[in-house]
């Protein structure tokens, strides 16, 4: 079994596979974008969404989109915002959820949207599966294999080693963009979303990202 990351590029071709994967990916209304569950049935796609962006701008956007079945925005604060949406599936995107989605793989959250149009997701399963998967995604997508590791490298096992504080740093500086390059916002954000002084920040995230690493990487 392994777990494997991946970063999916579609080449400026996303409208081709679904208008919402090009808004996710390319809208400038948009400054990071990241899937926080979904549920595909092959004729349909639901996704709760995390965005920091122009919300009022994103709801001008979908509602002109006919693939888009239903949707509902919840603000989060000034410029960020949770967001369902339904899309009726296109054959396109179809072939590209398809292969990672059958058999035993099974598809890790988070999904992020990057800054270049990129999308990174990770999947966990048999070795076989998981070739035979992204062997056949199709044109125009490129798929690159970022890391490979096992069950102790998944997003929940690795949570279970941060202390609360820690994964409440961790979790602040994701969305104050503490981990964007360049980045964001420093320690001091931190510490201000956590109502700490900054050194404590500092130590929490320099913990936690000590701890991520190592499982990681099985130290």
């Amino acid at each position: 079994m392994k777990h494997v990351r991946v970063r999916i590029t579609a080449g400026g071709r996303e409208a081709e596979i679904h208008p919402m994967y090009d808004v996710w990916a390319n809208a400038e209304f948009l400054e990071r974008a990241t899937a926080l569950q979904w549920n595909y049935t092959g004729d349909a796609l639901g996704i709760l969404h995390y965005a920091v962006g122009d919300a009022d701008a994103f709801e001008a956007a979908v509602e002109g989109i006919p693939e888009v079945l239903d949707y509902d925005v919840v603000r989060a604060g000034s410029g960020s915002f949770y967001v369902y949406v339904r899309d009726a599936t296109t054959e396109e995107l179809g072939d590209l959820f398809g292969p990672i989605t059958e058999g035993g793989l099974v598809v890790v959250p988070p999904i992020r949207y990057h800054e270049d149009g990129t999308v990174t997701l990770a999947l966990f399963g048999p070795d076989a599966e998981i070739q035979a998967a992204l062997e056949r995604v199709p044109v125009p997508v490129d798929v690159t294999v970022e890391a490979v590791g096992g069950l102790d490298a998944t997003a929940a096992t690795v949570e279970t080693h941060l202390s609360v504080r820690q994964r409440e740093a961790v979790e602040a500086g994701l969305e104050l963009g503490y981990y964007e390059v360049p980045r964001e916002a420093g320690h001091e954000a931190v510490a201000a979303a956590l109502d700490c002084a900054p050194s404590t920040a500092a130590e929490h995230l320099r913990k936690a990202e000590s701890k991520l690493v190592s499982v990681v990487f099985g130290r």
